[in-house]
């Protein structure tokens, strides 16, 4: 199994702002689950401690790498990667073998 792990700053200085998009990236991934049929399993929530930390985080299984790769490549995935993409300054990821 390989599980997926990805991190998001968030562009937006406003705090109401960043944490109306943190909410919007959060709730737009996790409803993924049941409808990008490679997804085992999803979380995804904003950060709830501030200070230095990330934004956004996500952590997702899949069955193996071909699994990994329709998920990132499904109609559905790709809509929200758009809006993702709107509001995040970086992303960190690592994917490894559970």
């Amino acid at each position: 199994m390989i599980r997926h792990i990805v991190a998001w700053k968030l562009k937006s200085e406003d705090p109401l702002e960043r944490s109306a998009q943190a909410q919007k990236l959060s709730s737009d991934l996790n409803a993924l689950k049941g409808v990008v049929p490679s997804i085992i399993d999803i979380a995804v929530g904003p950060d709830v401690v501030g200070g230095g930390n990330w934004d956004v985080a996500l952590v997702a299984d899949f069955a193996d790498q071909a699994a990994l790769d329709a998920y990132q490549t499904h109609p559905d995935h790709q809509a929200v990667v758009g809006y993702v993409r709107s509001v995040v300054a970086d992303r960190v990821a690592v994917d490894y073998e559970v």
